[in-house]
C-alpha cells in the first residue's frame, strides 16, 4: 500500500543563502534526510550553533527534567509577537509561571465535560455543512477543518458560534495572516533586542492588528458581562475570573487578549492541521473508516461517550504521529552543556522536532507507515512514552491537550459514522511547515452518504 506522503529531503550539502530561502518556504523539505536517524545533528550560521536533538534522553532533559534551564527561544517567538503580543506561548520564567498558574484550571478535567455539549454542537454543525457537498465531487478539506476547528474555539471560550459577526472576522483575518509570515523573519538569524526592526511585511502587521481589536472587542465585553454577572460559564470566563493564587491577581484586558491569540493559533491552526490529515489518512485506509463508523454507529451526546472512541482514539493519534501540527519546538542553552560527549556553549538554540522524532527509523517499527493498531504493541507503547510529543511535554505540555484529544476523535467520528471519504485522484497532498504542517497543494476529498 502507499504510504502517507512525506517531503522530499534536501541534499546534504547546501549553502546558507539557500538552505535559508527554503527554510522560509517550507522547515519540512529544508532538512537532510540524516535527521530521520541522527541522535543529534549540529547546524552552524556565522550567529549561532543549531542542535537538532533525537536523542529521547536529550528530550527528556530538555522538556521534562530541566526546563527552567532551556527557555523559549525568542528568535522564533520574536516572528509571532505582532499577533500573540507577551501570550502564554512565549513567554519564559515567572511570568509563564504566573500566566500558567491563571490560565491551566479552565482545562482541568472537570472543565472538559463542561465545554462538551459546545463541542458537540459544533461538530453537528459542521456535519450539516458537509452534507451539502456530500455528492462524490472532489472538494478541498482544509478549509472546512479550519472552520470546524475555528467554530469549537468560538463557542467554548465566548459561547458564540462561527457565524456571530466579530468570530466571523476574526476567522476570515486568520486566513489571511497565517500565509503571510514566513516561519523565520530577520530575529531568527541576527540577535538583537526586542526593538530592533523585525521587517514584517506590512499585510502581516495589518491582520495581527484587526484581530487583535476584534478579540479586544469581546473581551471587554466580557468583562462587563462579568461585572453584571450575565456571562456565561464558559472558558473565557474561567480564566478571566481566576486569581493567581501566589499573588491574587487577574489578567488584564490587554493580558486576556494576548492569551485569547494564542488560544485561537493553537487550539484552530493546529486543530485544523490534525483533523484534515488525519481524514486524509482515513480516505487512503477506507477499512479504518468502517471501524470508527461501526464505534460511533450509537454514539449520543454524552460526555461519557467520549471514553468509548477508542479507534477514533488511536486513529487520530496516529495521525499526530505521522503529521504533528507544530513541527518544531526551539529551545535556548542558558549555561554551557555537554550533548552527547559534545561541548554546547550557553546561548545554543536546541530545536526539539516531533516531525522527525516521530519518523524516527531507530525507535520506531515501519515509522512512515499509517498503522493505528502500533499503540497495543510494545514498540507503539515505548515510543509513546519516549518519543511522542505532538502537545510537547513535562512543564510546557500544551495546556489543551487535554481538549484536543476529545475534540479530534469526536469529530471524526461524527462524521465517519455519517460518511465515507476517498481520496480525489491525482492531488496527493504535499506536508509543508509554516505556522503548522499544512498541505501545499490542499487536501482534496470525495465525499458521500455513508
Amino acid at each position: 500500500m502507499t504510504k502517507p506522503p512525506k517531503p522530499e529531503a534536501r541534499p546534504e550539502k547546501v549553502s546558507l543563502r539557500r538552505y535559508v530561502r527554503m527554510f522560509r518556504q517550507d522547515i519540512l523539505s529544508a532538512q537532510p534526510a540524516r535527521l530521520y536517524r541522527a541522535w543529534m545533528a549540529e547546524f552552524k550560521t556565522p550567529f549561532f550553533r543549531s542542535y537538532m536533538c533525537n536523542d529521547p534522553a536529550l528530550v527528556r532533559l530538555v522538556l521534562n527534567e530541566r526546563p527552567d534551564d532551556f527557555p523559549k527561544s525568542n528568535r522564533v517567538g520574536a516572528g509571532l509577537r505582532p499577533l500573540l503580543g507577551n501570550s502564554v506561548f512565549l513567554t519564559n520564567g515567572e511570568t509563564w509561571k504566573r500566566q500558567r498558574r491563571i490560565i491551566d484550571p479552565a482545562f482541568e478535567g472537570g472543565r472538559l465535560r463542561d465545554t462538551f455539549p459546545a463541542m458537540w454542537a459544533a461538530g453537528e454543525a459542521m456535519v450539516a455543512r458537509v452534507d451539502h457537498y456530500a455528492n462524490g465531487e472532489p472538494i478541498e478539506f482544509e478549509q472546512e477543518a479550519s472552520h470546524a476547528a475555528a467554530d469549537v474555539i468560538f463557542r467554548t471560550l465566548f459561547s458564540i458560534p462561527i457565524e456571530h459577526d466579530t468570530a466571523a472576522r476574526v476567522f476570515h483575518e486568520f486566513r489571511l495572516h497565517q500565509r503571510t509570515m514566513p516561519i523565520l523573519n530577520l530575529a531568527a538569524f541576527v540577535p538583537g533586542p526586542r526593538w530592533m526592526p523585525r521587517f514584517f511585511r506590512r499585510e502581516t502587521k495589518r491582520t495581527a492588528k484587526v484581530i487583535r481589536q476584534l478579540i479586544s472587542s469581546l473581551t471587554a465585553e466580557r468583562l462587563e458581562q462579568i461585572e453584571a454577572g450575565t456571562a456565561p460559564d464558559d472558558l473565557a470566563t474561567k480564566i478571566m475570573t481566576t486569581t493567581d493564587p501566589q499573588t491574587g491577581e487577574k489578567f488584564s484586558v490587554e493580558e486576556m487578549v494576548d492569551q485569547v491569540a494564542i488560544f485561537f493559533l493553537a487550539g484552530h491552526e493546529t486543530s485544523a492541521s490534525a483533523l484534515a490529515w488525519t481524514l486524509y489518512l482515513l480516505a487512503t485506509h477506507p477499512e479504518w473508516q468502517d471501524r470508527i463508523a461501526a464505534e460511533a454507529a450509537d454514539m449520543t451526546e454524552n460526555f461519557s461517550q467520549v471514553s468509548k472512541l477508542k479507534t477514533a482514539r488511536d486513529v487520530f493519534r496516529e495521525g499526530l504521529r505521522l503529521y504533528p501540527p507544530v513541527p518544531m519546538m526551539v529551545r535556548e542553552t542558558t549555561y554551557p552543556e555537554t550533548f552527547r560527549d559534545r561541548p554546547v556553549k550557553e546561548g545554543a538554540q536546541v530545536v526539539l522536532s516531533p516531525w522527525h522524532l516521530h519518523r524516527h527509523e531507530r525507535l520506531w517499527e515501519k515509522p512512515d507507515d499509517f498503522d493505528p493498531a502500533r499503540w497495543h504493541t510494545e514498540n507503539g507503547k515505548t515510543c509513546m512514552r519516549e518519543a511522542f510529543i505532538p502537545f510537547s511535554s513535562g512543564a510546557r505540555v500544551c495546556t489543551g491537550a487535554g481538549f484536543a484529544m476529545v475534540e479530534g476523535p469526536l469529530l471524526l467520528a461524527m462524521l465517519v459514522r455519517k460518511f465515507r471519504f476517498e481520496p480525489a485522484p491525482d492531488r496527493t497532498p504535499i506536508p509543508e511547515a509554516h505556522l503548522t504542517v499544512r498541505s501545499a497543494n490542499g487536501i482534496w476529498l470525495m465525499i458521500t452518504p455513508r
